[in-house]
């Protein structure tokens, strides 16, 4: 039997919620995706050209097309995460995480043991978790070995065995740390209403506990046992220690989960938070590489799905940062103030804070890896033949048409090569003209370059709009440079960039590390314009003053300019002050010039 179409294959899928598979000529998985409609979603694959290479790559390889209707669009959900960790797509994020994480196991049998595992038996017993670290674990089992004495052997305590004297107590019970129920000495009662006390401390609700300990805290010292108070009210000090640690919101938030997203050009970073009674009690970070032009909220659907089965999670209420459908059972709640705001801006910074460290860790082991992100990102972002390696940016400095200067910065792979910036004096422009001064020192860089067989940059930046841009352009053609170098302008208001011969600007978006290069080599060569500007107009009003005042030398008056900041301040000086700083023969010849001045 012959292969249908694509097109056929399309025209009987369902307009049902379900899962879509895609298949390649040699019956390989390539993709597998969810949707509400499955034909309006696969079709939306084969009647448009993507923006990304690798979807329309996908789309030329797809011969076959599967698909699994179920009911809601949440069955599509946990369906689609299953396949994907089953099947393993080429084209598909991968959410698998072979790590296995710790957990507190409340025991099932006479005398609950309260211990950490990996394992997960089902036996009865409860756990409680996972954590994410031993870190967090062993913290807990400290609180619990300081509030509560419990047994740590694992004996078989049935009362047949109590009875019968089977058992002797050990060192832990000479040194107080358990009260030697294996010898009778504690009933199951109370050691288990110990364990129910333990059981809320572990889902966040601490009120329970501090309770029963200010209660048992007044009877003894009621009681006149003041030593057996003093140590309940330590127990209450270390719990309240505890909680004011954990506690980050209102207690009356419990039982919800929160998730974040932060993505870039490759990754998206998910950040989840569970809450109960106002305290983090489990938070996780995950990691997810994009192989297509997945969407944020796609992404998070996803990982929302795969941690909810991964961490058992139970709640009703998921509180994330936009909205998404995952399905009719779960509230999902998009705060805009308040507490429930707080947590979701906590958990936003968590997975920022994840990112900036796995960025950082890539900096160290592989040092290139961010610089050839950035030169491919800019490449793409500004449409240029080649990356940007090299770049140059021309600004100019003038006030009121006295001492104009022009600047040119350099950077080289995205950072500051200061040696390689230069200065430029104007030399054929009369009075006020930054479009002259723009062909001017473009043309006198450029011409220098190719007579001394200089590289020339892939990029230029003209501070300005389309009127610097259009000057500088003289130069380039005047050249031959035309195609060669890509020029173009940047305007200050609202951050336009303008392209040569085109009359519509281009707007990046003001948090692409594109813009951010660019304003920074903007704001460099303005520094460095004005800097060379400041010092040219200081020199012109210092030599003006040396040259004027008889028997006063270039060093002396260096000496008076540093102490009064400027010429204004000098000539508003009295003779006594000015010979404070020169002595009083020639503070006389100063003050006398400036007087008949």
């Amino acid at each position: 039997m012959t292969q249908p179409s694509i097109a056929l294959q399309i025209q009987t899928l369902p307009d049902n919620p379900g899962v879509y598979q895609y298949y390649d000529k040699e019956g390989k998985i390539l993709y597998v995706g969810k949707a509400k409609n499955l034909k309006k979603r696969v079709s939306s694959y084969f009647n448009k050209i993507h923006d990304t290479a690798k979807t329309n790559v996908l789309v030329k390889k797809i011969v076959t097309i599967k698909h699994i209707v179920v009911p809601t669009e949440s069955d599509a959900l946990l369906l689609e995460n299953n396949l994907i960790k089953t099947l393993q797509p080429r084209y598909n994020v991968l959410l698998r995480d072979d790590k296995s994480y710790p957990w507190l196991c409340i025991k099932k049998e006479p005398f609950s043991r309260i211990f950490s595992t990996r394992r997960m038996i089902k036996d009865g017993s409860e756990y409680f978790g996972p954590y994410t670290s031993f870190k967090t674990v062993n913290t807990i089992l400290e609180l619990i070995k300081e509030l509560y004495p419990l047994r740590t052997c694992n004996f078989d305590l049935n009362q047949n065995n109590i009875n019968s004297g089977k058992f002797k107590v050990c060192l832990e019970y000479h040194i107080g740390n358990c009260k030697g129920p294996c010898e009778g000495h504690e009933s199951l009662e109370h050691y288990q209403k110990q364990v129910d006390a333990i059981r809320e401390i572990l889902k966040g609700n601490f009120k329970e506990s501090l309770k029963d300990f200010k209660r048992m805290m007044v009877d003894l010292a009621s009681e006149m046992k003041f030593e057996e108070a003093q140590k309940i009210k330590e127990k209450i000090e270390v719990l309240e220690n505890y909680q004011s640690r954990s506690t980050i919101v209102n207690p009356k938030i419990t039982n919800i989960d929160v998730f974040s997203i932060v993505s870039d050009e490759s990754a998206a970073f998910v950040n989840f938070l569970q809450i109960s009674h106002g305290s983090i009690i489990r938070s996780h970070t995950m990691e997810i590489k994009k192989k297509l032009a997945e969407t944020d909220e796609e992404l998070l659907e996803l990982a929302i799905v795969e941690l909810r089965e991964r961490f058992h999670l139970l709640s009703r209420e998921v509180i994330v940062p936009f909205a998404i459908d995952l399905g009719e059972n779960i509230k999902i709640t998009v705060p805009q103030l308040g507490d429930k705001k707080q947590i979701l801006d906590l958990s936003i910074r968590n997975a920022k804070f994840y990112r900036i460290e796995q960025l950082k860790q890539l900096q160290i082991v592989d040092p290139d890896r961010h610089t050839n992100r950035i030169m491919a990102q800019m490449q793409k972002d500004l449409r240029l033949p080649v990356e940007p390696r090299h770049i140059e940016c021309f600004d100019n400095s003038n006030i009121q048409g006295t001492n104009p200067v022009s600047a040119c910065v350099v950077f080289k792979d995205g950072k500051p090569s200061k040696k390689d910036y230069r200065h430029f004096n104007i030399k054929t422009v009369e009075g006020p003209d930054d479009f002259a001064s723009m062909t001017e020192v473009v043309y006198r860089r450029y011409k220098r370059l190719l007579d001394e067989k200089e590289p020339l940059p892939q990029l230029i930046i003209i501070d300005g709009g389309k009127g610097q841009l259009s000057a500088a352009l003289k130069s380039i053609d005047e050249l031959g440079l035309r195609g060669k170098i890509t020029i173009i302008g940047i305007a200050k208001r609202l951050e336009e960039l303008f392209f040569p011969g085109d009359s519509i600007p281009l707007y990046l978006d003001k948090k692409s590390e594109t813009l951010k290069v660019i304003q920074q080599l903007r704001n460099e060569a303005h520094r460095f314009g004005i800097t060379h500007h400041r010092d040219k107009r200081s020199k012109a009003a210092l030599n003006s003053s040396i040259e004027s005042i008889p028997g006063i030398g270039e060093k002396t008056m260096t000496t008076l300019i540093q102490h009064f900041k400027s010429v204004k301040r000098l000539q508003m000086a009295t003779e006594k002050e000015i010979s404070g700083v020169i002595g009083v023969s020639k503070a006389k010849k100063i003050s006398d010039f400036y007087k008949t001045k």
